[in-house]
């Protein structure tokens, strides 16, 4: 059953943090079995306050969403995601169908 991260970004802080977080994420999502399903495109919001952006990845287990999350390598660069913006970070399991 597939799972699914979701990054939602509040507000930037230092979007230089935040280009040298996507230089080092990118091949490490490459590399890590999942795929990037949307990527800070339009959006629609029906409630609540609009985000500047949305980021979602489907991993196949929570396993593996979490080994990647929990590995050193993620972790090296997400320090620069923290120091560049504001987020909320969600694994949500998918409903089999």
């Amino acid at each position: 059953m597939s799972v699914y991260a979701i990054f939602i970004r509040e507000r930037t802080r230092n979007a230089g943090e935040l280009e040298t977080y996507a230089e080092m994420v990118t091949p490490l999502l490459g590399n890590s079995g999942a795929t990037v399903l949307a990527a800070y495109g339009a959006q629609d919001v029906l409630e609540g306050p609009s985000p500047e952006g949305v980021v979602m990845v489907s991993f196949p287990t929570m396993e593996t969403a979490r080994t990647f999350y929990d590995s050193p390598e993620y972790q090296a660069a997400v320090r620069h995601r923290f120091l560049g913006a504001d987020y909320r970070s969600i694994i949500v399991q998918g409903v089999d169908g």
